[in-house]
């Protein structure tokens, strides 16, 4: 017997040795990648920054001198020197390259900035909306109150009601004059 329950342990240790059980409660190994991960947030943000300053003034005098400079350096410079030998074609490389860098930059830029626009939006819709459901509630509570308002008894009502019931009482005091009052609790009859 005793022989038995070991034999069944060491099957099941067998068991779970050769088919690991697979845990859904707890998140899986990170697998390698061949190619490395990057936090897309954070290029977008150094998109924005470079797309920002490419349309400042100060990028433009920059560009400016960079490229005063490099007219003046290849044309007055000595022959050895000159690092754009060709009529001004590595300028033009230059230009291109940073002109096909710059507008999908820009475009990346105004793309997020859609985006957060479309998320503004959204949030100001909600924000309408809760701010109109809000003023109909008020507004029916309001409506609500004034109809309740309509049926209470007001200061002025209350002395008018007095006023009319002191004259009523005075009218019969002058109508039914009281005389000697003793013995008024019998009947007359």
């Amino acid at each position: 017997m005793a022989a038995e329950r070991t034999q069944d342990r060491e099957r099941e240790r067998d068991r779970e040795r050769a088919v690991p059980r697979i845990r859904l409660d707890l998140p899986r190994e990170r697998r390698a990648r061949l190619l490395p991960e990057y936090d897309p947030e954070a290029f977008g943000r150094m998109s924005e920054r470079i797309a920002r300053f490419l349309g400042t003034g100060r990028f433009l005098v920059w560009m400016t001198l960079t490229i005063v400079v490099w007219v003046l350096w290849n044309i007055f410079a000595p022959g050895p020197l000159k690092f754009d030998e060709y009529p001004f074609i590595f300028l033009t490389l230059a230009l291109s390259l940073q002109a096909s860098y710059a507008a999908p930059l820009i475009l990346l830029a105004q793309n997020r900035q859609d985006d957060r626009d479309r998320v503004n939006l959204e949030q100001d819709r909600k924000q309408n909306e809760r701010s109109i459901a809000d003023t109909e509630y008020l507004t029916r509570e309001i409506a609500a109150l004034r109809m309740g308002l309509g049926e209470v008894a007001t200061r002025d009502w209350i002395r008018s009601e007095l006023q009319d019931l002191l004259k009523e009482m005075e009218e019969r005091r002058d109508l039914f004059p009281s005389g000697d009052t003793r013995g008024r609790d019998v009947p007359d009859r």
